[in-house]
């Protein structure tokens, strides 16, 4: 219990809670993080090579030889599909590392691959610096290969390898932790508390992500599914990595004094690793847009996973189909009919300037003619806190207002997606809300034919 109390105070403190009118706030580094929107995550190690999603540590460093490794052309599909970030799995469960640990023989250093002269980690590293892409990293805590795996010094050796990491690599900017833990090593203690502080001396602007954040929270599930209600605040009492509510880090909490944000990660793919025989069950575009209203729309950030192939490169219908998946995007939201019929602060894609809406005072949108729309956004203020609860968005068919959507939490962004309406007017209440609601920016949209 101790334990998890220390958890629950670092993970409050590192959130850098600032109180506005009693409301938490996120620190500049969270705020940086939501609004890149869409990172991706490269799932890549042995079970690339063995077929599995999970390796049991006795796999021999021969197999892994990916011929034809290309970072840059990971990087560079990433960049042409709008990406912001690549988190790299340089450990997983199975304890190869990606990179050649001092620590272990179980990694490149080992393999066939650049007659174990290689160096996965520098190459998508420096792939990302050049591409403008920011670089994460996800070192597993479950390590099924390290003999001290289930004692004390099990955490020595895996703090060693994460100081690799952060200090070989240039600028880090998130690290991804989870709590995933052998059954064969019920009393392994992961020693959080000392593997944050050693992110946070060594990558002080870098995001942490866990179930209990310090900075950034699981979203509950790996479907792509934010709650329609989200909230970027939750309480962390009782949560460790690992050990938390998934139906609660969905919805966030409304009276919770943490502001941390969720993090919404799913796969391209049935798997997080690639399969061969998964290349049919590539998601669509259409279905990446959707995964995108599901969490950027709805107060998250999508981290989707493109799983490299046992050549080295990102598979060809991955690549297509993430292209597209922007190209949707930036039709759709290219045009705002809300330009020049608001105020300027409510299009200039800036969170720091905005209006004040008061509780149950509509805000009348005049267009001074007809328009089709079917999509709309919202987004608020943030760094003053997150304080819609409720919302309505109607039209004037000519003689009266007619609903078209309602809505609970706003937040970085929300998205509403309906049938297209014609109108020549259109007004949004906030019904409910924390205090006068800043809203930063509104929008109003017709969809890409291709969605």
């Amino acid at each position: 219990m101790k334990k998890i109390i220390s958890l629950v105070a670092i993970a409050c403190f590192y959130s850098s809670i600032i109180f506005s009118q009693s409301l938490p706030t996120p620190s500049q580094r969270q705020l940086q993080w939501q609004q890149m929107e869409t990172n991706a995550f490269l799932h890549f190690t042995v079970n690339t090579f063995t077929d599995k999603e999970w390796g049991d540590g006795t796999e021999s460093e021969s197999v892994f030889n990916p011929t034809k490794f290309n970072a840059r052309q990971w990087i560079k599909a990433l960049k042409d599909a709008g990406f912001k970030m690549a988190i790299l799995t340089c450990k997983h469960h199975d304890g190869f590392c990606l990179w050649p640990s001092k620590y272990t023989e179980h990694s490149v250093k080992n393999s066939p691959w650049k007659n174990g002269k290689g160096d996965v980690v520098k190459e998508v590293s420096d792939a990302c610096r050049a591409y403008g892409l920011k670089f994460g990293i996800y070192l597993s805590p479950w390590d099924r290969h390290e003999p001290t795996y289930g004692t004390p010094a099990y955490n020595i050796f895996y703090e060693n390898q994460l100081k690799e990491l952060l200090t070989n690599y240039g600028e880090i900017s998130e690290v991804w932790f989870d709590g995933a833990k052998g059954a064969n090593a019920k009393n392994m203690e992961y020693d959080f508390k000392g593997y944050w502080n050693i992110v946070r001396k060594l990558q002080p602007h870098a995001v942490i992500f866990s179930d209990a954040g310090p900075d950034i929270r699981w979203v509950g599930n790996e479907s792509g599914n934010a709650g329609q209600t989200c909230w970027s605040t939750i309480d962390t009492a009782g949560m460790a990595p690992g050990k938390a509510d998934a139906a609660y880090l969905n919805t966030g909490d409304i009276k919770g004094k943490c502001w941390m944000p969720a993090e919404t990660d799913v796969s391209i793919r049935p798997g997080w690793f690639y399969h061969a025989s998964e290349n049919d069950k590539v998601k669509t575009p259409q279905q990446l847009v959707n995964l995108y209203y599901q969490s950027v729309g709805r107060n998250s950030l999508l981290l989707l996973n493109v799983p490299p192939d046992r050549e080295g490169l990102l598979y060809e219908t991955d690549v297509k189909n993430i292209k597209t998946f922007r190209e949707i995007l930036n039709e759709t939201f290219k045009t705002n009919f809300a330009k020049d019929k608001v105020p300027a602060s409510l299009t200039d894609k800036k969170l720091n300037t905005f209006i004040s809406i008061k509780t149950n005072k509509p805000y009348v949108i005049d267009f001074k003619k007809l328009i089709k729309i079917d999509r709309a956004l919202l987004q608020e203020n943030i760094a003053s806190g997150q304080r819609i609860i409720k919302g309505l968005l109607e039209y004037w068919d000519g003689k009266e207002w007619e609903k078209i959507d309602d809505f609970t939490t706003v937040g970085y962004k929300r998205l509403l997606r309906f049938n297209i309406i014609t109108a020549k007017k259109l007004r949004v209440t906030i019904s409910e809300s924390k205090g006068a609601a800043q809203l930063a920016e509104l929008g109003f949209f017709k969809a890409s034919s291709k969605e």
